[in-house]
């Protein structure tokens, strides 16, 4: 959570906290889980997280992804029985510092969004990373959910009495929605109409579906059911560059991509052109070095938790 917040991931940081502390106190959540591989080839396999925190299981998974790449060139590894587990790039990026490219996949932990054309929330957020390291620059990390926003950031402008821009959600009228408030009276918009919805389908079978885990019509929403297991479905893949080139050619060879794409003529109205994970790299770098203002309104919720919990305030 604390890096989530390092790095700008706000709608996945200490703000998710308190959500968190419901589950473990509803016993919705396992704090002393048996993580275990139910599946286990040289370049695959399936962990079972035993319902512990997400961010622990994924973890694990990535550790396990590693190890088989450093070996088979690749490392797949899929999860059921885990947690919501936060920003995607957290774990993509995890692989890096091996010289090997991540790649995370994971259902989202509530539905939001119905198939294209119809209205029954049977799909959820179903976010991809991929994050390739570079030699000189940071390295380039794509992080997106398969809908116009993710629902975090629906929840936090819901904290923060703002109103939501038109293009995140629309009601069952088809009208847009910008009252955060109001979200559970319509659905997320997929990226790219269509396309978004297609992609958000195949990540779930490929997350959700292939380990076993919820998918569907049987993925809870842990934004209302604190209870309820949710066998949240995850995969991580690494990728050892050096089963497919020199390491420092492929490095080099991104960092002349990475200058290619910076230095292009830019549209009226933009001032650079910027790389997936370069904004996040330069929020890193900025919080890293003089710290992280709390919203006002997350101070209140975190000061409510502590004292719920009967720990001191920050």
């Amino acid at each position: 959570m604390s890096k989530a917040d390092a790095q700008g991931s706000d709608g996945h940081g200490v703000f998710r906290l308190p959500q968190y502390v419901k589950r473990i106190q509803a016993g919705g959540m396992n704090t002393k889980p048996d993580m275990r591989i139910l599946q286990d080839k040289p370049a695959t396999a399936v962990l079972d997280g035993d319902n512990a925190m997400g961010h622990l299981v994924m973890t694990r998974a990535a550790n396990i992804a590693i190890e088989k790449a450093r070996s088979c060139g690749i490392g797949w590894v899929g999860a059921c029985n885990s947690n919501h587990a936060g920003p995607a790039s957290l774990y993509a990026s995890m692989p890096l510092a091996q010289d090997m490219i991540g790649l995370y996949i994971a259902i989202g932990s509530a539905n939001h969004l119905p198939p294209w054309g119809g209205i029954s929330m049977l799909l959820s957020t179903n976010p991809i990373a991929i994050a390739v390291p570079s030699l000189q620059h940071p390295p380039i990390v794509l992080d997106m959910a398969t809908t116009n926003a993710a629902y975090g950031k629906v929840k936090m402008k819901a904290q923060r009495n703002e109103q939501m821009p038109e293009g995140w959600m629309i009601d069952r009228q088809g009208k847009p929605l910008t009252d955060p408030k109001r979200a559970s009276e319509g659905f997320l918009l997929p990226v790219g109409g269509p396309k978004g919805y297609g992609l958000a389908l195949m990540f779930g079978l490929l997350a959700g579906t292939l380990n076993g885990a919820a998918f569907g019509k049987d993925v809870i929403d842990f934004n209302k059911d604190f209870k309820t297991t949710t066998n949240t479905g995850h995969l991580i893949v690494a990728l050892n560059i050096a089963a497919f080139m020199d390491v420092q050619s492929f490095k080099q060879k991104v960092d002349d991509i990475w200058t290619e794409m910076k230095s292009s003529p830019t549209l009226p109205g933009f001032d650079e052109v910027r790389l997936p994970g370069e904004r996040s790299a330069r929020i890193y770098e900025d919080r890293m070095a003089n710290g992280y203002t709390l919203p006002q309104e997350l101070r209140r919720a975190l000061d409510d938790l502590a004292d719920q919990v009967h720990v001191e305030r920050l």
